[in-house]
């Protein structure tokens, strides 16, 4: 997750920016870069490849002065981490220059449009159409800030954008789009700030302003003005965050938990960068080692976790079957060693393991190694004892996650999932190049999609009040979803402390319907697939026998509300990607039942976050 510092005051900016970026360090990055603007209406560019001490030797000889500029920390998603590619990127006369987290899903139709009217790229990221899109308005006489404004318009996805000018060098615009990527304003002394997250700015304020998505701001050195996506002027907030570590690692949000579900669009960002490119249709995994000899000879992919990895490999199966056309099966870790498994020197067994320290996991690695076919293994963090037993290693890169109960890392863990398939596929010549550039095309999308879900928390607070005292609910899924609603009910069970079942609906009239009545809530996932006709069937035999039933369906589907008692809107997606998105609302139900049973939430009876022993 990349970082961003902007600073306009009294003081000297580099070592501000310099030292907001050290304290980003955390979010992951592969290149770094600054802008130092001065009152001569020039700024000096720094950007390098690598850690941020390349950066720092650069400017350690440096007569780069000027009391305003903005910093970032990259990691790659559109062109190689390289010094080109870096952050702050400019337009073609280096008047401007822009620091962005997210993706800009348009960038192809706006570089094209910009190239054609005589605008000269460097780069290969969908950032520097950003520049170019504001020079554009610029170069017709709109003034810096409205051009900003018109631009912020145009652009489509989950991003935030920081943009400063030469005309105007004291002055920096942030804005956001879409539901992605933090941006906080900062009230110093004499000075503004802006970044991604608190601690790159904690040394100079605790007062900090939230830009919620479709708003901009415009800082000065004493004074911030705020807009709404129309230009209007509004009004913001100001918060005031507690100089201790676990005040300034929540932020705003009253749990952990909460706390990480709403970091998922940057974390889905995270995990892709680097990964995708949809001009070419293809992508790199740059840290997976495999030939084309070797993937064309995979015979058999077995996948296997525990809890919600377990679920991930569940729904990975139907991927790696459909995308790439590999036969595949999936096992609970810890029954795994102990059914004498039939694996022949083809098989390609890939294990999930958030932590990469979960013994029944470790456990079953250790019984695939003896068979000596290739590993691979996903999880978190470096250096852990999954990554020596395998392989290779596929780092999903969802962040920390301090609650127990799993939620980027869930989401964090399909989508590398999801990408391992698309290029399983292309590389067995499964799907062409056309077809990964359409899958590639809605991931890109799925941070704004998944931000969409998050926007709207008020209905899970109502289903909460109405239903928090019910002692057992019932998650039903077809397909795609079944894995999601065998997550649903477990993160209920985790958290809230409420027994829940999930089934395939195909299942209930095999015993479960016994189980309905007018006291059991039952959370039907019921999306626009191909098997929505089917989970209508389910959804009015459950009705009939007196179910309160809660759909997750899609934003097209204008028949459900007469079908069921309430339901929770996802937006309009492919029936590949829908459980991805659809595993939100099962988190939000569980952390807002648990709220108001008053669990603890981060840290649920009986729990650890990582199983260590079998």
């Amino acid at each position: 997750m990349c970082g961003i510092i902007g600073y306009t005051g009294q003081s000297e900016a580099l070592p501000i920016l310099l030292e907001g970026l050290s304290r980003l360090e955390y979010r992951g990055y592969d290149s770094a870069g600054i802008s130092v603007f001065n009152k001569n209406k020039t700024h000096t560019t720094y950007r390098a490849a690598g850690k941020l001490n390349e950066l720092k030797k650069l400017t350690e000889t440096s007569k780069a002065t000027g009391l305003s500029g903005i910093g970032h920390t990259r990691w790659a998603t559109h062109g190689e981490a390289n010094t080109i590619n870096a952050h702050p990127q400019s337009d073609t006369y280096g008047n401007l220059s822009v620091v962005h987290n997210g993706i800009v899903e348009n960038y192809l139709d706006l570089k094209q449009e910009l190239t054609n009217e005589g605008h000269l790229f460097n780069s290969d990221t969908d950032t520097e159409t950003i520049p170019h899109l504001i020079e554009h308005y610029m170069n017709d006489g709109t003034g810096f800030e409205e051009a900003a404004e018109k631009s912020a318009a145009r652009i489509k996805g989950a991003n935030a954008v920081v943009v400063m000018c030469n005309d105007q060098p004291d002055k920096i615009v942030a804005f956001r789009t879409g539901n992605a990527g933090g941006v906080l304003i900062g009230y110093g002394d004499n000075e503004m700030l802006v970044a991604s997250d608190i601690p790159a700015i904690l040394g100079y304020t605790n007062t900090i302003s939230h830009l919620l998505p479709g708003e901009l701001a415009v800082l000065h050195p004493n004074s911030v003005q705020f807009k709404d996506q129309d230009g209007n002027p509004i009004k913001k907030e100001k918060t005031f965050v507690p100089n201790d570590p676990i005040s300034i690692a929540k932020g705003d949000y009253r749990h952990f938990m909460l706390k990480e579900i709403c970091e998922q669009p940057d974390a889905i960002i995270a995990s892709l960068m680097g990964r995708l490119s949809s001009e070419e249709g293809l992508f790199s995994l740059e840290d997976l080692n495999l030939t084309a000899d070797d993937i064309n000879k995979i015979s058999k992919v077995t996948l296997t976790g525990m809890g919600t990895s377990l679920h991930a490999a569940m729904l990975a199966r139907l991927w790696m079957e459909r995308i790439a056309g590999i036969p595949s099966e999936w096992d609970n870790s810890s029954e795994f060693r102990y059914r004498e498994p039939l694996l022949d020197e083809n098989s390609l067994f890939i294990s999930i393991s958030q932590s990469g320290e979960t013994a029944d996991t470790l456990a079953a690695m250790e019984e695939a190694k003896k068979k000596n076919i290739s590993q691979i293994t996903l999880c978190n963090y470096s250096n852990t004892q999954a990554s020596r037993i395998a392989d290779q290693t596929l780092q999903i890169r969802a962040g920390l996650e301090i609650g127990v109960a799993a939620t980027k890392t869930f989401t964090c863990s399909l989508v590398t999932l999801y990408a391992l398939a698309i290029y399983l596929g292309v590389q067995r010549e499964k799907i062409n190049g056309k077809e990964a550039a359409k899958l590639i095309e809605e991931l890109f999308r799925l941070p704004e999609m998944i931000g969409t879900v998050l926007a709207n928390q008020g209905q899970y607070e109502e289903l909460a009040t109405l239903y928090h005292s019910s002692s057992d609910f019932l998650f039903l899924g077809r397909g795609y979803n079944y894995p999601i609603a065998l997550e649903g009910a477990l993160k209920l069970k985790e958290v809230s402390y409420i027994h829940a079942e999930g089934y395939p609906a195909g299942e209930m009239k095999h015993g479960p319907i016994s189980l309905i009545d007018e006291s059991m809530p039952v959370v039907a996932l019921v999306p626009k697939d191909e098997l929505y006709e089917k989970m209508m069937n389910t959804i009015n035999e459950a009705k009939s026998r007196g179910a309160i039933v809660i759909a997750v369906a899609s934003e097209s589907d204008t028949e459900i509300e007469q079908k069921v008692d309430h339901v929770i809107r996802i937006p309009d997606v492919s029936d590949s990607l829908s459980p991805i998105v659809a595993s939100i609302p099962m988190q939000l139900i569980s952390y807002y039942f648990a709220v108001r049973r008053g669990c603890d939430v981060d840290q649920p009876r009986n729990l650890a976050k990582s199983v260590t022993v079998e």
